[in-house]
C-alpha cells in the first residue's frame, strides 16, 4: 500500500515511502495521508513557479502534521512545533545534514496558522501557502463540516445562520467558521502563485456558503 500511494509524490517517490509510515497518526480524517497528498501537489504546483529546494520542500510536506493534535485541545498552538522535533529525528535517523534537517523543521514548525511562526524560507513560505490553500475551496468546506461533526458542531444557528445579531461561535456551528478564519485565510499567502490559487479557491468558498444559505 505504502508503495502504490508513494508512486503519487512524484519525483519524490522513494522520499515519500520512506516517510509515509511517519507522515499522519490518529484518526483525524482532515489531516490524513489524502490531506498531505493534496498538500503535496498545491506545493510542487508553486515550487514550479517559486523555486526553491523540492526535496527539503517535499520532506517538509510530508512531515508537517506527524504529531496529531485535535483542533479543541489545548495544546494545539504548539502541534507544528512538536511535529517539527518529531520530523528532525525522523530526518537524522536518516542521515540528513543538518542544515536540510533545520530546513525542515522550521517549514514544518511555521507552517501552522495557530502557531504564528512567520516563515523566514521559501520552502516554508510554499508549505504554508500549500497547507492554507487545502483549508479554502470545497475541499476546505468539505473539511471544515467534517471537523464540525468530530468536535460535536451544529452546523448553523437556526435563528440566526449568518450570526448578524449574535456573536460569531466556530466552536457552537460550522458555519460560523467561514467568516471566524476560513475567509481571512487567502490574504495571507506568501507566494504570488499561492495567493492566484487561493483567489480562486477564495471565491469558491463564497459559493458554497451563499448556496448553503440559499438552501436553509
Amino acid at each position: 500500500m505504502t508503495a502504490s500511494l508513494a508512486a503519487a509524490f512524484q519525483p519524490f517517490e522513494a522520499l515519500a515511502e520512506t516517510l509515509i509510515p511517519h507522515a499522519t497518526e490518529g484518526d483525524d480524517g482532515s489531516h490524513d495521508i489524502a490531506h498531505i497528498l493534496r498538500v503535496f501537489k498545491n506545493a510542487m504546483r508553486i515550487h514550479a513557479k517559486e523555486g526553491g529546494d523540492g526535496r527539503v520542500l517535499a520532506a517538509a510536506v510530508l512531515l508537517h502534521d506527524c504529531v496529531a493534535v485535535e483542533k479543541n485541545s489545548p495544546l494545539r498552538s504548539q502541534a507544528s512545533r512538536l511535529a517539527a522535533e518529531k520530523a528532525a529525528g525522523i530526518l537524522a535517523g536518516m542521515g540528513w545534514s543538518g542544515e536540510d534537517i533545520a530546513s525542515v523543521a522550521h517549514a514544518v514548525a511555521a507552517h501552522s496558522f495557530s502557531a504564528n511562526i512567520p516563515p523566514e524560507t521559501l520552502e516554508a513560505k510554499i508549505l504554508q501557502d500549500a497547507d492554507r490553500l487545502d483549508a479554502i475551496g470545497m475541499v476546505g468546506a468539505a473539511r471544515c463540516f467534517y471537523i464540525a461533526g468530530r468536535m460535536g458542531s451544529g452546523l448553523y444557528d437556526p435563528a440566526d445562520p449568518l450570526g448578524r445579531e449574535r456573536p460569531l461561535d466556530d466552536k457552537a456551528f460550522a458555519i460560523d467558521h467561514f467568516e471566524v478564519k476560513l475567509f481571512r485565510l487567502a490574504e495571507g499567502f506568501r507566494t504570488a502563485a499561492g495567493r492566484a490559487l487561493a483567489a480562486e479557491r477564495h471565491v469558491r468558498l463564497k459559493q458554497v456558503l451563499d448556496l448553503f444559505i440559499d438552501e436553509i
